[in-house]
């Protein structure tokens, strides 16, 4: 069943407006949202990113969508799966839709002249995610771009996305970039064969990113290198896998560990 606009109140005070979008369905298994996906619209005009959305015809949609100028729509209640992940996995997981929430943020992407995020479209991104984190558990390694969960696919949020203002604010996982350096240490690129490439595939997989263990460096292993620079070394975003990547990748693992290990335990019930 379709919701209708009259049957549907937004899920948080922060939102501005509600767009019920058709595109939607039950979250399968009544699997509980414990992903949030960050995307940007990739189109030109933002008003028709968000027709768009809201569109039978485009069989596309997201919970919410964040415009320039901090104005936040709600399209699909939390509580329904929306259509925003396409073909893609997490740490094992396909249906991305059924575990996630899915934020558009207005902006023309990579096809249309990429632009800088505004500061009060980061600043109701960040208010919208806490407010999301009010009402489902979700950790800070399962914050993702797009481009994370479908690296071969999209580059959306994209290297101009401020992650590590969202990381100050309490949203998702970040650590310092390793410095980028011209020399020193191994440099993977497409073709390589080597123990070390299949040791780099594992902690790809650990964070989350769905490659396979082949210990050759191949088209997969690129693009998902690529995205995680995207995200987390966004200086330079070449899919090579040079000694700042591989440095950064280690780092971050280790601060999610850490996170695991010192998090409050659950109160027994």
């Amino acid at each position: 069943m379709v919701l209708l606009v009259s049957e549907f109140r937004p899920d948080s005070c922060v939102v501005a407006e509600v767009k019920a979008s058709p595109n939607h369905g039950e979250r399968k298994n009544d699997a509980k949202p414990d992903m949030l996906v960050l995307h940007y619209t990739g189109m030109p005009d933002s008003k028709l990113a968000l027709d768009h959305l809201c569109s039978p015809l485009s069989e596309v949609s997201a919970h919410y969508v964040v415009m320039e100028d901090g104005h936040i729509v709600q399209c699909v209640p939390e509580s329904r799966r929306a259509w925003h992940a396409g073909v893609s996995s997490w740490a094992g997981e396909t249906d991305i839709n059924s575990c996630s929430i899915g934020v558009e943020i207005a902006n023309p992407g990579h096809d249309y002249g990429y632009l800088d995020f505004p500061r009060r479209q980061i600043a109701a991104t960040i208010a919208l995610c806490r407010s999301i984190f009010t009402r489902h558990r979700i950790p800070a390694d399962r914050v993702l771009g797009h481009s994370d969960i479908a690296p071969a696919r999209k580059k959306d949020p994209g290297e101009k996305f401020p992650w590590r203002l969202l990381h100050d604010s309490g949203v998702g996982l970040w650590v310092k970039p390793a410095p980028i350096t011209a020399a020193g240490g191994r440099i993977f690129v497409l073709g390589d064969r080597d123990p070390e490439v299949e040791t780099l595939q594992k902690s790809l997989r650990t964070l989350g990113y769905g490659i396979e263990k082949t210990g050759s460096y191949d088209a997969e292993t690129m693009a998902a290198v690529a995205a995680f620079q995207r995200h987390h070394r966004p200086d330079k975003v070449d899919g090579i896998a040079d000694v700042s990547t591989v440095a950064t990748l280690g780092a971050l693992l280790a601060a999610r560990e850490l996170r695991t290990t010192t998090a409050p335990a659950k109160a027994s019930t």
